[in-house]
């Protein structure tokens, strides 16, 4: 429910700050007080359109700030952990209007989409003014109430999601059987792609290892000629590099042996001539050994050569050809006998639509059995409210193409003959602004017990009635409020002396600027207010004993 609304800089508000709780409170004053600010700042935090001019004069923004406890309203915490902006069971609303008609969205301090803000919001609360009453005059309200009073919105639910996957499985078969010469063709080009891929069958690196070896092969003459050179340069020669090495050290072992730098010379040639001698046998036995393969060469270049010609075909780099044959083989598969073949799909089809039937036909028994009842309960309360003579009907209508709804089989609609002798037609059709209001608050009432919205807001539901028929308005908002949390504008005293909660809204001017202010009423000035509303300005000792009377009734008021 609604905890705490605070609005800052808003309309003649320039700061006001409300707490509410559970049952009903009404909000009273004088015509033009600024009662519509509460309402108009809901709107706001629930995501309603933005106006700039409503910014106090002077200030740079307006604030909208909405509290609710949503201990109890498991939707709304479910959204809300879904899009991981859940903090326990408080749940804030703000929204903020700069002077150039710009706004943001916050919940629970995070920034969000505007469109958050009334998804989320149309959990938590429905506005009903007198000229509008939005929610009642659409189709999908009127099944979604008659789901709750049946207690079948989970097989509502279940309907919508099997009635998404017929309805999806239909579009892709669909779109199989439009592009079906276009797949064939498709599933012909990948199967010769895929065959010519297959008869190459080059494996993971092979590639890379076929130009090194190629590499090799090429070289083979210059390899064997500079081995051959190096081999004779080395031990070979008549002049070769042992030989001289041997020389030097001849030489200098005919000098004397105390020389430390000579010993160290002499120790260095005689390792160089080993090292060299090992070099020369090494490359003797490599020239000896070697033995160039011309047929292996032609081999190797004419495989690469198809890895070549094939990449260059499919216009990708050699190296990227196997990833391109598992592609085409798991695109073929899927065409020729995947899941998205169109006998699978048919049959798939096919169970979706039975599934679907299934539950459709159960939830088709349960609305009408509930819309009876429904009716004969509105009814009743229609009856307490002076409307005796208004026939209320919810109508169910069929589908007459037979084909799945995402909602079920049929379609719901509130229709009500207004005078005896005249067809029942549309609430938008027939009903006036009062009569609206009546018929609204008469549905609430019956389907508060089951109702997923836990605060209802009724602007001037009591328009163009009084008397007893006020009275009984009052006693079924209090029950309302009993069930949840009821706020109300109202006009009337019968209705305000029932409330629970009262707020008294006023005006005041200084030199330079008007303002609103709102407050809470003890049982004292909630008599005050209920006397000004029975007789004006001008309250008399009488006004005041039956504002005090009228006040201690509604207090001890049970519907």
């Amino acid at each position: 429910m609604l905890t705490q609304l605070t609005v800052t800089n808003y309309a003649i508000a320039e700061r006001v700050e409300l707490h509410f709780r559970g049952g009903m409170t009404a909000l009273t004053g004088e015509t033009g007080a600024g009662k519509s600010i509460v309402l108009d700042a809901l709107g706001l935090a629930l995501g309603g359109r933005a106006d700039a001019g409503a910014v106090r004069h002077g200030a740079k923004r307006a604030d909208i700030t909405a509290s609710f406890d949503i201990s109890r309203i498991d939707d709304a915490a479910s959204w809300l952990k879904h899009h991981q902006l859940d903090d326990g069971d408080d749940c804030i609303l703000r929204r903020s209007i700069s002077r150039d008609g710009r706004s943001r969205a916050y919940i629970n301090g995070q920034p969000c989409p505007l469109n958050h803000l009334k998804v989320l919001g149309g959990m938590l609360m429905d506005i009903h003014s007198q000229h509008q009453h939005q929610s009642l005059l659409r189709k999908d309200t009127h099944r979604k109430l008659v789901d709750e009073f049946a207690g079948a919105t989970a097989l509502a639910h279940d309907t919508h999601q099997a009635w998404q996957s017929w309805h999806r499985t239909r579009n892709l078969l669909a779109e199989r059987r439009q592009n079906a010469e276009e797949s064939e063709a498709r599933v012909q080009l990948l199967r010769y792609q895929f065959e010519e891929l297959d008869r190459l069958g080059l494996s993971a690196g092979e590639q890379q290892q076929l130009e090194h070896e190629q590499q090799q092969l090429s070289q083979a003459d210059v390899m064997l000629q500079c081995s051959q050179q190096a081999a004779l340069l080395c031990t070979e020669d008549d002049l070769n590099a042992a030989s001289l090495i041997r020389q030097a050290i001849n030489q200098l072992e005919q000098l004397p042996s105390g020389v430390a730098a000579l010993a160290d010379a002499r120790q260095m040639l005689s390792e160089a001539e080993i090292q060299i001698n090992e070099a020369g046998n090494t490359l003797r036995h490599f020239v000896e050994d070697y033995e160039a393969d011309p047929a292996r060469l032609a081999e190797v270049e004419a495989r690469l050569s198809q890895i070549y010609q094939l990449a260059r075909k499919h216009r990708i780099p050699p190296e990227e050809l196997p990833a391109l044959h598992q592609s085409l083989r798991e695109e073929l598969a899927a065409l020729e006998n995947g899941e998205g073949s169109i006998e699978q799909l048919e049959a798939e089809l096919a169970r979706h639509r039975e599934h679907y039937d299934t539950l459709a036909h159960k939830l088709s028994g349960v609305r009408a059995g509930a819309a009876r009842k429904l009716d004969q309960r509105i009814a009743a309360e229609l009856t307490q409210l002076s409307m005796p003579a208004v026939q209320f009907v919810t109508h169910i209508h069929t589908r007459s193409d037979g084909e799945p709804g995402p909602h079920g089989l049929e379609e719901l609609e509130f229709l009500v003959s207004a005078n005896p002798g005249q067809p029942a037609r549309p609430l938008s059709k027939v009903a006036s602004g009062g009569e609206l209001s009546r018929i609204s608050l008469a549905i609430q009432v019956v389907a508060a017990q089951t109702s997923t919205t836990p605060t209802l807001v009724f602007d001037e539901v009591d328009v163009g009635i009084g008397g007893g028929t006020a009275e009984v308005v009052g006693r079924l908002l209090r029950s309302l409020g009993e069930n949840g949390q009821v706020i109300c504008v109202t006009h009337l005293p019968q209705v305000a002396a029932q409330c629970h909660q009262h707020l008294f809204v006023s005006k005041f001017t200084d030199e330079q600027s008007t303002f609103s202010k709102i407050e809470a009423l003890d049982s004292e000035g909630r008599i005050t207010e209920v006397a000004r509303m029975l007789g004006g300005v001008d309250m008399t000792e009488q006004t005041i004993a039956h504002a005090a009377e009228m006040f201690s009734k509604g207090q001890a008021t049970h519907h």
